[in-house]
């Protein structure tokens, strides 16, 4: 960990890092699944697959429907100022999650972050199918072996190729297992409220956002 580098890069995870709560659980509390979620949550069964599952118990909903609730969800406190002094040192700014695009697209609005990455959940005239086309569509595993609806190391990867900058060259903050792959490829892995084995493979623990602006 160089904490002198001039990083370029910021990505988010958004659950539970940029927001103060899961957005499937907000979706599961209105639409009525709660108890489905749970049973697939602690299922065996892989990543990827839950997400597909999860998916299904959204079918009939509206996007107007699900954006409405998934606005209700609080931000993380100071989120929304370190946006805005992130993007004053022109540092571009990403969200990676394994939620859905049409949400997230929404929370890069509100933010005015400039990228964002999940899993495409399909509409027909604006009504949920239940169908999910993952953004790891090609069911590429992660370093810890198992495969997510998004591997979050690949798209952050994938943006600093884009942006013609290395990994090292970026920051990635999250707090949950889906996380510690772009947490352990950035060249500054920041676990925020995170459980005890994200916090193993970062390089600093905070309860606290605005730590990022120590280190750009």
């Amino acid at each position: 960990m160089d904490t002198n580098h001039e990083f370029k890069l910021v990505m988010f995870d958004m659950d539970g890092t940029l927001l103060d709560g899961r957005s499937i659980v907000f979706f599961a509390n209105k639409i009525g699944f709660r108890e489905e979620l749970r049973q697939i949550l602690q299922s065996p069964m892989e990543p990827y697959k839950k997400s597909i599952k999860i998916a299904t118990f959204l079918k009939g909903s509206t996007i107007s429907e699900l954006l409405e609730t998934f606005r209700t969800i609080p931000l993380q406190q100071n989120a929304h100022e370190m946006g805005k002094k992130l993007k004053e040192k022109n540092i571009v700014t990403a969200i990676v999650t394994d939620s859905y695009q049409f949400i997230v697209d929404d929370l890069k609005k509100r933010l005015n972050f400039d990228y964002a990455f999940a899993n495409n959940l399909i509409t027909e005239k604006n009504i949920v199918t239940g169908e999910l086309i993952l953004h790891n569509n090609t069911l590429k595993r992660c370093n810890d072996g198992r495969i997510y609806s998004i591997c979050k190391g690949h798209a952050l990867k994938q943006l600093c190729k884009k942006l013609e900058i290395k990994p090292e060259d970026a920051i990635a903050i999250g707090d949950g297992i889906v996380d510690i792959n772009m947490l352990s490829i950035a060249g500054l892995g920041i676990a925020y409220k995170a459980l005890e084995k994200v916090q193993k493979c970062a390089d600093i623990v905070t309860n606290d956002l605005s730590v990022i602006l120590k280190y750009v």
